[in-house]
This record gives structure tokens, sequence and C-alpha cells, in this order.
């Protein structure tokens, strides 16, 4: 972890101490069955273990219900990846045949395929991104 190699310091924790609140959705587990998570806990039980707190670590090992809210969070997080990177492409896609036509003239101007212009300045500041450094203009040769 320090080398930056692979991960980081938090998945030393979650490895070696404790693992901790999982996170569904940006808040604690709260659905499952009427008024609890799963059927183990009382109704309206709000304390840690109920609402997915894990206080094992991965070396010491998840009993059974903390495994079961451990798969949860991961399962919605790989959910989340698979529904988002086709809906992420096909606007990827439809952004590009849109802009297809538009080039940049040498006046600096955007204009589309029949010469009306779409923009009076490249990206409105007229920087190009491919020679810039976090937005300012670096000539060949500068440091």
């Amino acid at each position: 972890a320090e080398s930056g190699a692979r991960g980081n310091i938090a998945f030393l924790v979650l490895m070696s101490a404790l693992v901790g609140q999982v996170n569904l959705r940006g808040s604690r587990i709260n659905r499952g069955y009427y008024q609890r998570t799963l059927p183990h806990f009382k109704k309206g039980d709000l304390s840690l273990r109920p609402g997915g707190f894990i206080r094992h670590s991965y070396k010491a090992g998840l009993d059974p219900i903390e495994f079961f809210f451990n798969s949860i969070t991961g399962r919605n997080t790989l959910m989340d990846t698979s529904l988002r990177t086709p809906k992420s492409g096909y606007l990827q896609r439809r952004l590009i045949n849109a802009m297809v036509d538009l080039r940049v003239e040498y006046d600096r101007t955007v204009r589309d395929g029949e010469g009306r212009i779409v923009q009076f300045l490249y990206g409105e500041d007229g920087i190009d991104v491919s020679k810039s450094y976090f937005g300012e203009v670096k000539l060949p040769g500068e440091e």
C-alpha cells in the first residue's frame, strides 16, 4: 500500500481490524422484512448489527450474517457497474454521432458541415486541451 503499486491503507484496515458499516445506496441497510433487515433481528431494532455493521475483519472471518450484508453491497456495486457501462457507452456513441461534422476553423470558431457557426471560440476559452496542463497552455520546451 505504501509503495503505491496496488491498493491503499483502507484495504489493510479491512483485512486486519474491521470492515465497519456497509453502505447500500448511500445509507445503512434498512430494507428486508417488516421493520427489520433480517428475520433474526427484533422488530424496530436500530442497533449496529441489524443495520449492517461488520465488526470482524476479513482475516478473522465474517459470521454468516456479516457475510450476507457484505455480499449485498458487493452485488449492488456489481449491478450498478454493469448497468451504467452500456448506458454511458450508448450516450457516448450518440454524442459522437451528433458532433461528427463539427470542425475548428482557422479563425478559432467551431462550425458544422454547412459552415454555420456553432461556437465563436473553441471550447469557449480557446484552449486546446491536448496542449494544456490544468488549463494553462504549455509551449514546447516549457516545464
